[in-house]
């Protein structure tokens, strides 16, 4: 059993893994890692059960696992789970869905 199915973040939280990134080139010239732009692009693999509101009811998620979604360019906590990057985040800091 894979470690990931037994991640499951608490109230609000997502797991993203993040897409990879393109090696870009400008002018014949690869661009290094340590200059790329993070990805703001990722799969929902793992969501959480949602959070409580004012009156104490749990309010659904919007997002579910296999969502493409957005989200900021500094959002969310790095994590690395069997030595693949992934993120962890709220849903406020997911922009949209992708399809």
């Amino acid at each position: 059993m894979s470690t990931l199915s037994n991640i499951k973040p608490l109230g609000d939280r997502v797991l993203v893994k993040p897409s990879e990134v393109k090696e870009t080139k400008k002018g014949g010239i690869i661009i290094p890692d340590t200059v790329k732009e993070k990805p703001v692009e990722g799969e929902v693999m793992a969501v959480g059960l949602g959070k409580f509101s004012d009156s104490n009811i749990r309010l659904t998620m919007e997002i579910k696992v296999g969502d493409k979604v957005l989200y900021g360019k500094y959002s969310g906590t790095e994590v690395k789970i069997e030595d693949v990057e992934y993120m962890i985040m709220h849903t406020d800091d997911i922009l949209a869905v992708i399809g």
